[in-house]
């Protein structure tokens, strides 16, 4: 107890003196997988932490710690992925167990992909700082997801383990399942108690806890639980600060939720007793796979960021937890700009011309519902004009970023949806204000901005046979080639032509 109070009293000070790892350790149950795109989780770790590749030319370069113990070499990602796209492709184990996260295969859900694996995240979609240093988080969208299904040393049965990870508490959704740790092998649902993973998000199919979420939950197989049954277990908060640290825990006939701002205050226990009566489910029946925003059978319709994250071997003392929740906030997690390039003003009137060679007389438009490019010059008609000047707000998602609402149909917005976009009416919902905010950065080919979709943040305003879509950088639609990829996501922003 001795020990973990003095790193406790270390670790206010310095996040470096004294990493989640190195608490686990001295506190008997030391990480057997460790996961961050973000900094270093032992104390003397100076090694790899991640992997991108970009879209120009498919190159891959790690990303390190800047020094042992520290935050990750952003700076490294940003040249290496500057005027192109960069996906992660591998968050590297910092155990020495080898315990690397992949790009999901097929499982029980297929993937999205023509063959069936999951979609890679951006590189670039969850931009943050730690102690004023830049770093990137993980920012997965539905269809995407990360697994290791040879995992090492990871707890099998019955055997107790422990868990926690950092998320973003306000990116989240109630499909299944934005999940981080212990699933099946085979990436197919066999049966309860096959799992022991933390579920970050607000799906009332299982459990819930108090209010309307998101909820701190355990993925059992078969069931999200806040307690000792499938039902509401009011002890179980919603959280959503900006920054959440997640904890879930479990022994033989014991298991623990566990949660608190990731930037300040201590843990709190939502739920602390026996496991669920309901068979399959006390013993355990874990198989010791690592599966990261998705769930054991490849279920991949949710959304969540990481930043952070370990597995143990054995069950960890609330004392060792506490010491690690100090950790955590002595890193001091913050945001950083979503944005970049030439600079919006909210509540302006603006046009976008199109920077392709075809093309450059042609401007974002929109014909009824749909979305396209239309040649627009001083003597167009007033409704075309209209048709192509958009009112930059504030972001519906998200107020870093923006939304695009149309000159000519006030309340309606550019959004997408299936990969297109559309001017919808906005209804309101939280999967409408999402899928219409964009973040802008610097033009891919050097001119104007490129948009970035908030919500899918692979995903870029293209035009493709005068089309708007938001597209990838490669993938399995005709939009998605990635011939002439970075002129055609490169618009240049000018004065609303009414």
């Amino acid at each position: 107890m001795r020990t973990l109070l003095a790193l406790v009293l270390v670790c206010t000070s310095s996040f470096v003196a004294a990493a989640p790892c190195d608490i686990y350790a001295s506190g008997g149950t030391p990480c057997v997988a460790a996961h961050s795109t973000t900094r270093a989780l032992f104390n003397a770790y100076s090694g790899v932490l991640y992997q991108v590749q970009r879209g120009s030319d498919n190159a891959v370069t790690s990303i390190s710690a800047l020094s042992a113990g520290g935050v990750a070499n952003a700076a490294t990602q940003d040249s290496f992925c500057a005027s192109t796209t960069c996906v992660i492709t591998t968050i590297f184990d910092q155990s020495g167990r080898g315990n690397h996260l992949t790009q999901a295969p097929p499982g029980g859900f297929n993937g999205p992909e023509a063959n069936g694996f999951d979609n890679l995240a951006s590189a670039t979609g969850a931009p943050v700082t730690l102690n004023g240093q830049k770093a990137y988080g993980v920012f997965l969208f539905p269809g995407s997801g990360y697994r290791n299904n040879a995992a090492s040393g990871t707890a099998k049965g019955d055997a107790a383990q422990g868990m926690y990870a950092v998320f973003d508490g306000t990116h989240f959704n109630g499909a299944c399942c934005f999940d981080y740790g212990n699933a099946e092998t085979s990436s197919r649902d066999t049966g309860n108690g096959h799992m022991e993973a933390i579920y970050f998000g607000s799906s009332t199919t299982w459990g819930t806890g108090s209010g309307s979420g998101p909820w701190i939950m355990a993925d059992l197989e078969n069931g999200l639980f806040s307690g000792s049954n499938v039902h509401l277990n009011s002890g179980d908060q919603s959280i959503a600060q900006r920054f959440v640290t997640a904890v879930v825990k479990g022994e033989p006939n014991q298991w623990a939720i566990r949660g608190a701002d990731a930037t300040s205050g201590s843990l709190s226990s939502f739920w602390n007793g026996a496991r669920p009566s309901v068979s399959g489910y006390n013993p355990m029946s874990k198989e010791g796979a690592i599966i990261l925003g998705i769930g054991g059978d490849n279920s991949n319709g949710a959304q969540g960021t990481f930043y952070e994250g370990v597995m143990t071997s054995g069950y960890p003392s609330d004392a060792t937890e506490n010491a690690v929740q100090a950790d955590i906030v002595a890193a001091k997690y913050a945001t950083t700009s979503l944005t970049s390039g030439p600079a919006l003003t909210v509540g302006s009137s603006i046009s976008l011309r199109a920077t392709t060679a075809c093309c450059t007389t042609r401007f974002i438009a929109h014909t009824g519902a749909t979305v396209n490019t239309q040649i627009v010059t001083s003597s167009s008609n007033t409704t075309l004009k209209q048709q192509a000047s958009w009112m930059v707000r504030t972001g519906l998602g998200n107020s870093a970023c923006f939304s695009f609402e149309s000159r000519d149909t006030p309340g309606s917005f550019i959004r997408h949806s299936s990969f297109q976009l559309l001017l919808n009416a906005n209804d309101g919902s939280k999967l409408f204000s999402e899928d219409a905010t964009f973040c802008p950065q610097a033009g891919l080919n050097g001119q104007g901005n490129s948009i970035r979709s908030w919500s899918f943040p692979t995903r870029y305003f293209r035009h493709f046979n005068n089309v708007l879509s938001v597209a990838s950088n490669g993938g399995v639609h005709d939009f998605d080639a990635t011939t002439s990829f970075n002129d055609d996501v490169s618009w240049v922003v000018s004065t609303g032509f009414a």
